[in-house]
Formats: structure tokens, C-alpha cells, sequence
């Protein structure tokens, strides 16, 4: 059985998050694994998972902001707004004016409020929003606030539009292909995308399930909470409190969870500033 840590996946297409997950339970041998964020089958790139108690730590990872490499293909509007829907709409985009196709996705760079898709997770009275659509529901979701950082233009060939982004977490790839559509007048929908990064970990260290199968490499949860959170050092009258799971009377140097850290280099807990004192959000040890 493995260190407890995160696997960071290069996933294939045609795989669920869920595919992805069973293979590595299969490969570390444990049933404790899980996912921070999903991929759509079609999409392929970088998936994070946690081992054995990192799988504690994936909800609290700063893993907000991503980014991704994604095709758009103008005129043509499908029910998920990817290829994997059914087509609803076909315009021409022979009057279509590149400048122009740039100019509405600069629209597009910064906090703006977008619609999901309406074939997402979200749960809407309790139902999965894609469940809802697919029993034949129409689904319409309220706008909520995204922040897109960074939007490059890296090609336009009509139909196609090739772009790379750095988003918020909870933004919609597809959603940007749809509105982009929608502001040129032609629809649009989204015929590829690749996740490039998740927080602090991208392609570099992404491994293919088949590089896994040979070797299982997890990156040890001390080293994934080192790159991930603001760090803490303790001395050992500290972390003696920590191991209890005790307030510290430690001024935290920012807002959010910090990784404290023994003196040996043990990992040991989540920390976050409450008051004048500093109090657990999850203890690893």
C-alpha cells in the first residue's frame, strides 16, 4: 500500500473522474482514494487525487485556480455545449470578422457573472443539474460570479478558435464557448479542452494511468501541503498542543487554512486564524 499523498493524473479521454479513481484504487492498492474536482469525459489533463488520509486534505486545497488549452467551434450550439450534445443550431460564420471574435472574448478577462451549463453538477432542488436535463427537464441556472484571469487568443481559423485560460474555480469552459457564440451572433460550442493546471500542480507532474500502472507516484501529503498552503513552523511545546487538536495562541500571517509543521518536518494539521488565537480546521496526525 502507498503513502498517504496525492497522485496528479494526465487523464485520458473517454474517462469519468470516477474511471480514473477506481484504476488508481486498483494501482495503490486501497480503497481510499478520492477526487479534488472533475473532469468531463471528453476533457483531458490534470486530475487531482488524494491517498489513504491525504483524501482529508482535498477539500481543504487553495486549488482555485485553474487553467486550460481549448477549442471553439463558432456556428454550430449543442444541448451541453460540447461535442458530446445534440446539435440545436447551425449559422454560417463566413461574416464572422476574427478582430471581432477577439474582441468579445476580451469581454469575457476578469469577475464576471456567468451562467453554468446547464448540463453541470450543480444541484438544483437536489438533483443534479445534468440529471435534470437528461430525464428531458429544461434547466436554467441562476448566473454566479467567476473570475477569469487570463484569456489568450492563440488562433482563429473560422470555425475554430483556439484559446488557453487561467479561471477561478467553478468557471465553465463550456459556458465561455456557448457565450462567445451567442455575442458573435452564430452559437458556439466546445470541441476540445485540456486542463493544464490545478493550483500549484500542472502537466509537469501529471503522470498517464499508464505511467501509474508501472510506478505509483504520489506526491507525500507533506510535500502537496507545503506547496499548497502558507507554512507554519512549531516548536515542540506547540506541536504537543497540536496533536490534541488545541487552539495556539499564534498570530497566523494571513487569512485562510496554514500547514503546521513539527520541527522534525512531520506534518501535522490545518490551522486558520479565529480571533487572537489560531484553531484547527483538520488534524493529519
Amino acid at each position: 500500500m502507498v503513502q498517504p499523498g496525492l497522485v496528479v493524473v494526465d487523464k485520458a479521454p473517454d474517462m469519468t473522474s470516477h474511471d480514473v479513481v477506481a484504476r488508481v484504487r486498483r494501482l495503490a492498492g486501497t480503497r481510499k482514494v478520492g477526487h479534488a474536482g472533475t473532469l468531463d469525459p471528453m476533457a483531458t489533463g490534470v486530475l487531482v487525487l488524494g491517498v489513504e488520509r491525504a483524501t482529508r486534505l482535498l477539500g481543504h486545497l487553495m486549488l482555485t485556480e485553474k487553467a486550460y488549452v481549448a477549442t471553439i467551434r463558432l456556428g454550430v450550439s449543442t444541448t451541453t455545449d460540447d461535442a458530446e450534445g445534440e446539435v440545436t443550431a447551425t449559422a454560417t460564420t463566413d461574416g464572422v470578422d476574427p478582430d471581432d471574435v477577439r474582441a468579445a472574448l476580451a469581454r469575457f478577462v476578469g469577475d464576471i457573472e456567468q451562467v453554468p451549463t446547464a448540463v453541470s453538477a450543480i444541484k438544483v432542488d437536489g438533483k443534479r443539474a445534468y440529471a435534470r436535463v437528461r430525464d428531458g427537464e429544461q434547466v436554467e441556472l441562476k448566473a454566479r460570479p467567476v473570475t477569469i484571469h487570463e484569456l489568450v487568443v492563440h488562433e482563429v481559423a473560422l470555425p475554430d478558435v483556439r484559446i488557453s485560460v487561467r479561471c477561478s474555480s467553478g468557471t465553465y469552459v463550456r459556458a465561455i464557448a456557448r457565450d462567445l457564440g451567442a455575442a458573435l451572433g452564430v452559437g458556439g460550442h466546445l470541441t476540445a479542452l485540456r486542463r493544464t493546471a490545478v493550483g500549484p500542480f500542472d502537466l509537469s507532474v501529471a503522470r498517464t494511468l499508464e505511467q501509474l500502472s508501472e510506478n505509483v507516484t504520489v506526491l507525500p501529503i507533506a510535500d502537496a501541503a507545503r506547496s499548497t498552503f502558507p507554512v507554519v513552523e512549531l516548536d515542540e511545546e506547540q506541536a504537543a498542543h497540536v496533536r490534541f487538536g488545541r487552539a495556539l495562541d499564534l498570530a497566523l500571517p494571513a487569512d485562510g487554512p496554514h500547514a503546521v509543521f513539527a520541527p522534525g518536518g512531520e506534518f501535522l494539521a490545518l490551522y486558520e486564524r479565529r480571533g487572537q488565537q489560531a484553531r484547527p480546521v483538520a488534524v493529519f496526525v
